[in-house]
């Protein structure tokens, strides 16, 4: 491991603002931000541009980046601390044990932004929309909460299009070319490292807002598997 990795990951855990594995958070977020503001997540947040940028446009309102890759963390972290941004903090975890750090109701709205695709089919299950994930934030997501994905996959848009539309959940917003539509304002002009990349070569940002008011009957997901199998977006 590189100097300065080590050198990070020893400074983050000295951050006032970057939790670590720290389960007994689960339903007191309240009493970390000081306040009952609505918390926002940002998962799989790299350098946590969303985190900070969400955090500097919403002062009303907690924003908790959430990534394994501490050296990524650092940055986001220390971004929001010499900003003074006292409304954002950062979360190492897997985004698999999610579910293990927040209580019923406690989580307002998630961003997933620019995550890993996990193209093959055999780890079709790692995807940060399939419903084994969405079953996670439903058990601590508000029930009129939303989920955004933004991602330069064409793969993943299709993918979470199939799962919104398979299990019902009520659609808000979606765009295959953000750059080019009405909705790219605001938030959404936010730009994270990865999204500069441009990774998959696609040449665009495809964009998905949605409730999950659903519980996901875990009883279809055979069927879902068979739908998708050989289907360009699987």
């Amino acid at each position: 491991m590189g100097q300065k990795k080590l050198i990070r990951f020893a400074a983050i855990k000295e951050f006032p603002n970057v939790i670590e594995n720290d389960v007994s958070l689960k339903g007191c977020w309240g009493e970390f931000f000081k306040n009952e503001n609505d918390i926002v997540l940002e998962l799989a947040c790299g350098k946590g541009e969303y985190t900070v940028g969400l955090s500097e446009r919403y002062a009303n309102r907690n924003f908790i980046g959430v990534d394994i890759k501490g050296n990524r963390l650092w940055r986001g972290a220390k971004t929001a601390l010499e900003a003074n941004l006292n409304n954002a903090a950062f979360l190492r975890t897997q985004i698999d044990k999610i579910d293990a750090f927040f209580g019923s109701d406690e989580v307002s709205e998630i961003w997933i932004t620019f995550p890993d695709p996990q193209l093959r089919f055999s780890k079709v299950k790692k995807r940060l929309t399939h419903p084994k994930f969405l079953r996670k934030y439903r058990s601590f997501l508000k029930a009129d909460g939303v989920v955004h994905l933004k991602t330069d996959s064409p793969d993943l848009y299709h993918f979470t299009r199939a799962v919104i539309n398979f299990y019902q959940l009520p659609l808000i917003a979606a765009s295959d070319d953000l750059y080019n539509s009405d909705l790219y304002q605001d938030e959404l002009r936010i730009r994270t490292h990865y999204e500069t990349l441009d990774i998959a070569g696609s040449n665009k940002i495809f964009y998905l807002k949605f409730l999950l008011n659903s519980n996901l009957d875990n009883n279809r997901d055979e069927s879902f598997k068979e739908l998708i199998r050989g289907k360009d977006c699987a």
